[in-house]
């Protein structure tokens, strides 16, 4: 199969990317980042457990699901570092990598739908999928940094807010959700790079498109002068006539 075809892997790395955002979406929504356990030794009281989210808070009782005091300003009161860069860093990377799908989706769609031998008048204004499979790989790699590093920072925070405070606090489901989604980033990139390293093998230049090119079309620029100076007139095939005995 030509790297002109929907390649498997192009296709694969689409639903990859699609999956990721999904998660990230999915994590920024939850309230679920860090939890609070707050323990009584009353016997008539039952200990409160304190959800933290980027965006709302939510305190239960053990055993319940209603939440006892619930918080849906609390992004414009977070008082925790991490929690705070998550809430810029994490709608940015969505960000990224929905554009990264838009271009990936642009390159499919160009391989797929657009004739193998283009008119040579158009050929500077076609759309390069090559060139839209590679930046859309390289937006996945920047929305899955762009993700991971203060999805990680989240752990060691929470390990310094029990020695800072008392060890009361722990990470929630949100932060595995976000490394995983990071991690499918970081597969959707791979999957594209080596796409595109596949499709480069082909006799093309760096940014061009990777359709067919004609016989004609290999060149846009004449020969140089140095190739057309060895021509001369005395080069000009002369039939010669030989006189037999």
């Amino acid at each position: 199969m030509g790297c002109r075809d929907v390649h498997a892997a192009t296709v694969l790395a689409f639903l990859s990317g699609t999956a990721s955002v999904a998660g990230l979406l999915a994590a920024v929504l939850l309230p679920n980042w860090r939890q609070m356990r707050l323990y009584t030794f009353n016997k008539n009281e039952r200990n409160v457990t304190v959800y933290t989210g980027l965006w709302i808070k939510c305190a239960r009782f053990d055993g319940s699901r209603d939440c006892v005091i619930y918080d849906p300003q609390w992004y414009t009161a977070v008082d925790q570092l991490d929690l705070r860069v998550l809430q810029f860093a994490l709608p940015l990377s969505m960000l990224t990598a929905v554009s990264a799908l838009f271009l990936c989706l642009i390159g499919m769609c160009n391989t797929a739908f657009v004739s193998t031998v283009p008119n040579i008048k158009l050929a500077k204004c076609l759309v390069n999928s090559a060139g839209c499979h590679l930046v859309a790989g390289l937006l996945f790699l920047l929305a899955c940094a762009i993700c991971l590093t203060p999805s990680i920072w989240v752990i060691f925070y929470n390990n310094h807010l029990n020695r800072k405070y008392e060890p009361v606090f722990s990470f929630d489901i949100s932060v595995f959700i976000a490394i995983a989604s990071a991690g499918g980033l970081f597969f959707t990139s791979v999957l594209l790079f080596l796409w595109y390293c596949a499709c480069k093998s082909l006799p093309s230049p760096f940014w061009q498109p990777l359709y067919s090119h004609a016989p004609s079309m290999h060149s846009y620029a004449s020969q140089p002068y140095s190739a057309r100076s060895r021509l001369s007139a005395i080069e000009i095939d002369i039939p010669v006539v030989t006189h037999a005995s």
